[in-house]
């Protein structure tokens, strides 16, 4: 009897273990371009920088102003904004500069500020610009104000000196004058709550940024 021809077992599959995943290879000139690109965003973000600080920055805000404004006009002052003049430096005190208002409040100016302190003489208007460019506020009173008032004005002062100046301004006459940079009150008589605003809203504002506490009396 012929034997039967076996049939041949199935082929073994071939057991195949995971497959390592090939790590994505990143062209190196990807890199390069991440870096420019990351460059250029830095030296964007450097340029406004430097656009905002050459145009002089921290400057009240309106709504801020308004409110001042409100508490000056409520106790008979008046308020002015003007138009910047710019901050150009002359290099004398002799300097004839024709000012927006008076007292000025932005223009060319002595290259040097006046010591923050209180005065018996009046300033030099040329110089005393360029403290309000630094953050100053000024105030200056007529020779028709009483010494009962100019005594007002003077603890004013010294209740908080920095960044200020306290001198007389004889052609005001009966007027007292707040000044801040392009930012001008005139008032009759002396109010704490008209002059803390004003003192408050814009001190420090100037298109020079320094710092309050660094502008000492005697600095």
């Amino acid at each position: 009897m012929a034997k039967k021809a076996r049939t041949p077992p199935p082929p073994r599959s071939r057991q195949q273990g995971p497959r390592r995943r090939e790590p994505t290879r990143v062209p190196p000139w990807s890199d390069r371009r991440l870096l420019v690109g990351g460059g250029a965003v830095l030296v964007a973000i450097a340029l406004i920088a430097i656009t905002l600080a050459s145009r002089g920055g921290g400057g009240a805000s309106a709504a801020s102003a308004r409110r001042a404004a409100t508490v000056l006009t409520a106790a008979g002052c008046t308020f002015r904004t003007y138009p910047s003049q710019g901050r150009d430096h002359v290099q004398s005190l002799d300097a004839k500069v024709d000012y927006n208002s008076f007292p000025p409040t932005s223009g060319r100016h002595y290259f040097q500020p006046a010591v923050w302190n209180r005065y018996s003489q009046p300033l030099v208007l040329v110089q005393e610009v360029h403290n309000l460019e630094h953050g100053g506020v000024i105030i200056q009173y007529g020779d028709e104000i009483s010494p009962a008032t100019v005594q007002q004005l003077t603890s004013f002062y010294d209740s908080s000196p920095n960044a200020m100046l306290l001198a007389p301004l004889p052609k005001l006459g009966g007027k007292i004058a707040l000044t801040a940079w392009t930012r001008l009150a005139a008032c009759t008589r002396f109010s704490q709550s008209a002059f803390k605003a004003f003192r408050d809203t814009f001190r420090g504002k100037g298109p020079e940024g320094f710092p309050v506490s660094a502008l000492t009396p005697g600095s």
